[in-house]
């Protein structure tokens, strides 16, 4: 999309003092601007929001233990119904799948997280699928990878993905609450790991491009939603029989940035790839 001067126009509008509270007050909860937030509402309204990603914070941020929480859940799912991220402290991690946030935590339990829940960093979309596959006979982490590659048209965009089937073997790892500025390889250095069997399940995430490692994880990120609801996680290695694909070309992109003090403080100026990558198992 252009973002040109040229392609903005300016809105006269008037809101009742009311409306104009509850937006003041929205913007300074979430960290959104009353541009971004009247934009993001029309867009909604308009159904413009399909192949838009919409992001909380920054991978960047993520590294150096910005780890505070600065939307809420529920204004997190205004803006897609499928995605990822975690939560407050870095309190386990986050699937949304079908609208509905769930919330995998360290001891192994799997809730629905409240809407007043809290988050830190958060990527979501309006997911509709471009292309539909099948993949059979997925070997582990790396052939999962390589198949998916060869459906994505580009290297330059942003992909969201679904995928769901029996998965013969899955290792996962939960993250767990940390205190606040503890840098992101210390945090996931005591992270829960897991195996499960002959799971049902489905992977919920996103491809991002390389040029945007200081946005978001580069690379392949999915995690886990146990079809019983019971099992989730950030997913480590697999194998699998049977897998149906589905995936979504994001074109445009939201980021919505904290105004935390934590935030505003931050080296944001580094290169997070390395630890992305330490800190995520490898799997980056």
């Amino acid at each position: 999309m252009n973002h040109t001067p040229e392609s903005y126009h300016p809105l006269p509008l008037r809101l009742p003092a009311g409306l104009w509270q509850e937006l003041q007050e929205h913007c300074r909860r979430s960290g959104e601007s009353v541009h971004h937030v009247i934009t993001s509402a029309l867009a909604e309204h308009l159904d413009l929001e399909h192949h838009t990603l919409y992001q909380v914070s920054t991978s960047g941020a993520l590294v150096q233990g910005v780890y505070q929480g600065c939307v809420r859940v529920g204004d997190i799912r205004r803006h897609g119904d499928l995605g990822l991220g975690t939560f407050d402290g870095l309190d386990g991690e986050g699937m949304m799948l079908d609208g509905v946030c769930w919330q995998a935590r360290g001891d192994g339990s799997v809730r629905v997280a409240p809407d007043e829940s809290l988050a830190p960093f958060w990527a979501a979309t309006h997911f509709r699928a471009d292309q539909r596959h099948r993949l059979t006979d997925v070997r582990d982490w790396a052939d999962l990878m390589d198949r998916i590659d060869a459906f994505r048209p580009t290297a330059n965009l942003f992909v969201a993905m679904r995928l769901h089937g029996r998965f013969t073997w899955i290792r996962a790892r939960t993250a767990c609450r940390s205190a606040p500025g503890t840098d992101l390889a210390t945090a996931t250095s005591h992270q829960v790991e897991f195996e499960w069997e002959e799971l049902d399940g489905t992977l919920m995430g996103f491809w991002t491009p390389a040029y945007a490692r200081t946005i978001n994880v580069p690379g392949y990120h999915l995690h886990l939603l146990s079809d019983d609801h019971r099992h989730g996680g950030h997913v480590l290695d697999l194998r699998a029989a049977e897998l149906d694909l589905e995936l979504q070309l994001d074109t445009q992109l939201q980021l919505a940035l904290p105004e935390t003090e934590s935030f505003l403080r931050a080296d944001l100026t580094r290169d997070p790839a390395a630890v992305l990558s330490q800190g995520l198992g490898g799997k980056a």
